[in-house]
């Protein structure tokens, strides 16, 4: 099995107390929410930073738990991780380069293990939608206890929709003060056409300081924490 280490994975305490509110949402969202996908509306929306987090979260309760990088045309988990070496990842295997067992990554945080994107490969949508990738998913849930996919932006490809298919729920990340009702209601709309249930939506970068209720409410419960 590959090894890496993903740098920059540290959050605040603000942070952390976040994550581990969506983690336990996710774990009362029922025992058949297993492999779960999360998308956005539009790039830099902090989907990858948010599913990666809740990943980790996850296997800090004692889970084991499966991330895969599905962003097979713009990942920013390596670069972003600082992870280095030579490495297969999921186009490798998608593409018959590579076996499962040769893609899986071991990481420094105990229960996790990752999937990378891998090489941008011609044909992403063709790759996803091919019975490996169903496959794989299947022999996941025998090994993990959640499985959580990072997908690209469904507002820009249809990627997201295919992979949805053979997931048991979908999480929508929306950047605040950035994206309008309608396309965000568009979004959502493809998510339910692709026969996904959605649990929720993440509002990610919120602005703490220019919203008085937010900076209030966490200021009151967690601002003596940071400050020791």
């Amino acid at each position: 099995m590959q090894e890496i280490e993903l740098n920059n994975l540290t959050k605040d305490y603000r942070s952390n107390e976040a994550y581990k509110t969506l983690r336990t949402n996710i774990e009362f969202s029922g025992s058949d929410k297993q492999v779960i996908v999360f998308t956005s509306c539009t790039p830099d929306e902090g989907k990858s930073t948010v599913s990666l987090s809740l990943a980790a979260s996850l296997a800090e309760g004692e889970k084991k738990v499966l991330f895969i990088d599905a962003d097979l045309r713009k990942s920013v988990i390596i670069g972003r991780h600082k992870i280095t070496g030579k490495l297969n990842g999921l186009s490798h295997f998608l593409s018959g380069q590579a076996e499962l067992k040769d893609v899986v990554c071991k990481t420094q945080t105990p229960g996790l293990s990752v999937i990378l994107a891998g090489v941008v490969p011609p044909n992403p949508a063709e790759l996803l939608g091919n019975h490996r990738f169903e496959a794989m998913l299947d022999g996941a849930r025998q090994a993990y206890d959640y499985v959580i996919i990072d997908a690209p932006p469904l507002g820009s490809v249809i990627d997201a929709a295919i992979i949805a298919k053979h997931c048991d729920a979908s999480v929508l990340v929306i950047a605040a003060s950035t994206i309008s009702y309608k396309f965000a209601r568009t979004v959502k709309d493809q998510l339910e056409k692709a026969g996904c249930p959605i649990l929720g939506v993440v509002l990610n970068k919120v602005n703490m300081k220019q919203n008085k209720y937010y900076g209030k409410y966490y200021g009151k419960y967690y601002g003596s924490y940071g400050e020791e």
